[in-house]
């Protein structure tokens, strides 16, 4: 009985110190601010850390899917009538992003990059043979010389559109896929070029584009603030845009969408800068997702991204000339496309002005197909799975002779998932991080245990002391 009365002492002495103990690191956050530390310094953009070696050669394989608007009745439209498309595609390309000509600077604190992209066609993962397949979509340089014509007298549009047609150059053109990806020598072009140097006499979507970059970057490293992490310094040498009619429009935000900071929170906004769309656009958290057994955060951009300035006034910056807005949903682009009269939408217009949905026969937009997002795994910070959708679209509206409209031309979805290797040592870091932020937890967890324990021999066994009194 003696022992068994010291084992209750020892188990109820043992069950208050770890009650104790582990109750007090769990107040205290002792190891939840240790491993939120440990991130903040080491997930750094530094050359000689893992993080640096995943932003330099980024290890998931990003695919580029291109899809085109196909006009099925030209002759219809042209009399007056509603547009029909029919979807074609994907011609996928594997998109290679290696980040160049990395230079330190600031001790440390930032660092100079060009990220240039490479694209390379996958057959197996696309609808048709591109240097095949035929599309007849608007013919882009004809409307943007229309376009310049503009401010000319009726008398000389009309002269310039009857010689265009003499030589076979009409609103829409009969092309392969390849061609209006990736480039063309344009006839109507070369007759300019020839009078106009300057003027490129090729065209295509993708024209330049694949092996070349989008700008020289200059990135903080996070090592002064961790939530600077990843945001871009300077592009081109600017730390703001002078395209746009305000300054708000004009700042350069966030980052290049490759990292975030880590301990994302539910509740910020992440700014992206997108040199393809010419601006800085915002993502707002959507739910929890799981990818390969990973948890995630879903951020995806909000409607008011791209909202009317009539209901959103800080997008009256983006109408240029001041004043000149366009719809909900639509964002133009010509001021930074060459004169180009390009506008930019999420696919089929999703998120738009119906006006946009109905003007063309053949379009269905619905969340599934044509959102945007983002999934960050809010302890690293780590995009583990990305899908960016875009539509590019012509104004018409200003062609000589034929209806009002915004044509939709073609559309991108841009898709990246964490590789297995990968995602195995995310979801081991992961572990240790659960494990070690929930130490205390388990200290506290063992106490409760053997305060059962003590329970069930006290009512087993009376208290006795551990030592007989000696008899006087």
């Amino acid at each position: 009985m003696t022992r068994r009365s010291c084992a209750i002492y020892a188990t109820g002495i043992v069950c208050a110190h770890l009650l104790i103990v582990g109750i007090a690191l769990v107040v205290a956050q002792v190891f939840q601010t240790m491993i939120h530390s440990r991130l903040k310094k080491e997930i750094t953009l530094t050359e000689k850390s893992q993080v640096f070696e995943g932003w330099k050669n980024p290890p998931p394989p990003v695919y580029m899917e291109y899809y085109f608007f196909n006009v099925t009745n030209p002759e219809e439209f042209l009399a007056g009538g509603k547009a029909a498309v029919q979807q074609i595609g994907p011609y996928t390309y594997r998109e290679y992003r290696p980040r160049e000509n990395i230079t330190f600077l600031e001790n440390g604190t930032k660092v100079y990059a060009l990220n240039p992209k490479t694209f390379v066609f996958v057959p197996e993962k696309s609808a048709g043979n591109p240097e095949v397949d035929i599309v007849r979509t608007v013919n882009i340089p004809f409307v943007a010389v229309m376009n310049e014509l503009n401010s000319y007298s009726f008398f000389l549009r009309t002269l310039v559109s009857m010689y265009m047609n003499s030589i076979g150059i009409e609103l829409f053109m009969n092309r392969t896929v390849h061609e209006v990806l990736w480039g063309f020598k344009d006839p109507l072009l070369t007759k300019i070029h020839s009078m106009k140097p300057e003027v490129d006499e090729y065209f295509g979507l993708m024209w330049k584009k694949n092996g070349t970059h989008e700008g020289e970057f200059v990135f903080h490293t996070g090592e002064e603030n961790y939530l600077d992490y990843g945001k871009i310094d300077t592009w081109n040498g600017l730390r703001e845009m002078s395209w746009w009619s305000s300054n708000q429009s004009n700042m350069i935000n966030g980052t290049d969408g490759a990292v975030f900071h880590p301990l994302i929170n539910r509740n910020e906004l992440l700014y992206i800068f997108a040199a393809d769309l010419c601006r800085s656009i915002h993502l707002a958290y959507v739910k929890d997702v799981e990818v390969k057994g990973i948890q995630a955060f879903r951020f995806a951009p909000p409607s008011d991204v791209l909202m009317s300035p009539k209901d959103n006034p800080t997008n009256a910056g983006f109408c240029v000339p001041a004043g000149d807005c366009l719809g909900t949903g639509v964002l133009k682009v010509s001021v930074c496309r060459e004169g180009a009269p390009i506008v930019v939408s999420f696919p089929h217009f999703y998120q738009a002005d119906p006006k946009y949905i109905n003007a063309v026969d053949g379009l269905n937009p619905n969340k599934e197909e044509h959102e945007t997002y983002l999934d960050l795994q809010p302890t690293t910070g780590v995009p583990i799975r990305a899908c960016k959708r875009a539509q590019l679209n012509v104004i018409l509206k200003r062609v000589q002779g034929f209806p009002n409209s915004m044509f939709a031309s073609f559309l991108s979805r841009q898709t990246a998932t964490i590789d297995d290797e990968s995602a195995s040592q995310m979801r081991t870091l992961l572990l240790i991080v659960t494990l070690v932020s929930n130490f205390p937890l388990l200290i506290v967890g063992m106490g409760i245990i053997l305060l059962l324990v003590l329970v069930v021999l006290f009512c087993r066994n009376p208290i006795k002391p551990c030592f007989k009194k000696n008899k006087s």
